[in-house]
């Protein structure tokens, strides 16, 4: 992985002055100028950090009013984290990775056939998106199932209630996938195809490869978003600076 990006390090200092109390839960942060000049580096930087942070449901841009720190939801009994798409990734990097190698020492010929249908369905240009997702879905649950250890299964199944039921992940797995169905296509096959041979280590490679590979999709897809709307700002701000002077 490449260093981080100097708006990311600016984010984490934005956060850490948030967690330490100087910008509460509410309460504006100082303006662009200013906080570019008590972080020392430029206000482009800065409006990426807050675009970052406003993206990881930290903080609200409003338009013409400022930036405001958002007060933490309380977490009621059994309700989902509120975590980004990059932490639950990494997460199902090494949950999911193990599952299938647990899942090669065991998986029989009868259930190969079912991954391999579903794959099938995945790739089946007659079935909708809705039905290639759910077919997707399966062959994650079903190889945790074929694991054989409960307390596998029922992470993965968590894994995928916060891929499908939090807002901001499933937009981003949304924007990601829509795009790469060849690529995802082919790395199921990967990992059928280690699971066949009865190859753990191969099997733990074909699912952390998959997921490696989303996540620096997801990168991208977040830094071109981030992107586009500095320009869009980037463009209102001309705007107002020619209304002004009559230009």
């Amino acid at each position: 992985m490449s260093e981080p990006r100097l708006y990311q390090s600016i984010a984490a200092e934005i956060v850490a002055l948030i967690e330490k109390g100087e910008f509460p839960p509410g309460s504006r942060l100082p303006g662009e100028r200013d906080l570019a000049e008590r972080l020392g580096v430029s206000r482009v930087t800065v409006r990426e950090a807050e675009i970052a942070l406003e993206a990881q449901g930290l903080i609200t841009i409003k338009t013409g009013s400022g930036v405001y720190v958002k007060a933490k939801p309380s977490q009621a009994p059994g309700a989902l984290p509120d975590v980004s798409a990059f932490d639950l990734t990494a997460a199902r990097a090494v949950i999911e990775a193990e599952a299938a190698a647990m899942a090669a020492s065991r998986i029989t010929d009868a259930e190969l056939e079912d991954l391999a249908g579903l794959i099938a369905a995945m790739v089946d240009p007659n079935s909708g998106e809705a039905a290639a997702s759910e077919a997707d879905r399966q062959f994650h649950l079903s190889i945790a199932r074929i694991a054989g250890n409960p307390v596998v299964e029922h992470c993965v199944q968590l894994i995928w209630r916060m891929r499908n039921e939090l807002p901001r992940v499933k937009q981003v797995y949304a924007n990601v996938c829509h795009n790469d169905d060849d690529t995802r296509d082919e790395e199921h096959t990967r990992i059928l195809d280690a699971l066949r041979q009865r190859d753990p280590a191969a099997a733990r490679l074909a699912m952390r490869n998959h997921f490696q590979r989303l996540f620096e999709s997801m990168l991208e897809a977040t830094e071109n978003e981030a992107l586009a709307e500095i320009r869009r700002r980037t463009q209102q701000d001309r705007e107002r600076f020619m209304a002004a002077t009559g230009h």
